[in-house]
């Protein structure tokens, strides 16, 4: 019990560290190679918010183990709306900008209809999940053109692109990240896979819990931050566009590596609360975006409790197991 739980602990830690370093060596490395800071962004460290639950999802997936992989999927985005989104409004209540009600928030809700498209037959199949990641990169596209048409002269992703950092400074954090994220991922794996077996608890439970929060900590963090800052697109963005690429990138994993079928759980619990808590974001950002209003703490507090709820379910289901 104390080694699996260690390696989750010391597995979560590193993946999440390792996951910031890789990108930043990236990024890196592409800036000061001439790349524009707006293909970076799109790509690079757009996607680098998903990174942790990306790798683990790759390698759960190389060892059949896509219950844990998808659990993750469909559990991050439970848990960056009911804790991450939750506990930001509670901090400091969000204005919604009218951009983000039309464009973000109605490709958050597709996607995540789009998923039940593709999980409702209780199997992942590969030409689905290559459906998804094409959407990803229709996805990628169409943030590059708003980008370019909204913001051409407003360089929005340099805050985030490491300029003073030298080729051999990010050579060694992109080789480094990238080893002791390989590493951490399959770290986490091993520890969540002996709870699971040692407990008799579903892989799904452990994937959709445990390691769905820990790998969220990431974009928790940054939403919390850029709320006291007053960035509040980026507080919203941030959930919004990290629950896109799980389900376009991170779900389209085991069905490109281990297509086959799946634990109906996954798509009878976790995908249906799933559904049900993006549709009343969603239709809070429309109403409240439209009323010039903010997603205050009174919401704050519903999507926290809808998560409590979230996790007495899981719980009743691990135990009855």
């Amino acid at each position: 019990m104390l080694i699996f739980s260690l390696a989750i602990l010391v597995g979560l830690v590193l993946l999440v560290f390792s996951a910031d370093r890789f990108v930043a060596g990236s990024a890196a490395i592409a800036n000061n190679f001439g790349v524009p800071h707006i293909i970076i962004g799109v790509t690079i460290v757009s996607l680098g918010t998903s990174a942790p639950e990306i790798i683990v999802a790759i390698f759960a997936a190389l060892d059949d183990k896509i219950e844990i992989a998808m659990g993750n999927a469909i559990g991050s985005n439970i848990a960056n709306i009911g804790l991450v989104l939750g506990i930001t409004a509670l901090i400091a209540p969000i204005p919604i900008s009218k951009r983000l009600i039309g464009n973000e928030n109605l490709i958050m809700l597709a996607v995540t209809v789009a998923a039940g498209l593709v999980l409702f037959n209780y199997v992942i199949g590969f030409i689905e999940s290559l459906s998804l990641l094409l959407c990803l990169v229709g996805f990628l596209a169409w943030i590059y053109i708003q980008h370019q048409r909204t913001n051409g002269s407003n360089d929005e992703f340099g805050e985030n692109i490491p300029s003073d950092m030298t080729n051999k400074k990010a050579l060694v954090w992109f080789v480094l990240g990238l080893a002791v994220l390989i590493g951490s991922a399959r770290i986490l794996v091993w520890g969540a896979v002996g709870i699971a077996n040692l407990y008799g608890i579903s892989e799904a439970i452990i994937g959709a819990t445990i390691i769905a929060i820990g790998t969220s900590l990431p974009e928790l963090a940054a939403s919390v931050v850029s709320a006291l800052k007053k960035h509040h697109d980026i507080a919203i963005g941030n959930i919004l566009g990290s629950n896109i690429f799980n389900i376009l990138a991170v779900l389209a994993v085991p069905g490109l590596i281990a297509p086959g079928d799946f634990a109906l759980e996954v798509f009878d619990r976790d995908y249906w609360f799933m559904l049900a808590i993006s549709l009343v974001l969603f239709c809070a950002l429309f109403v409240q975006g439209k009323r010039n209003a903010k997603l205050g703490r009174y919401l704050g507090t519903f999507f926290v409790l809808s998560y409590a709820s979230y996790g007495y379910i899981m719980y009743l289901a691990a135990t009855a197991a």
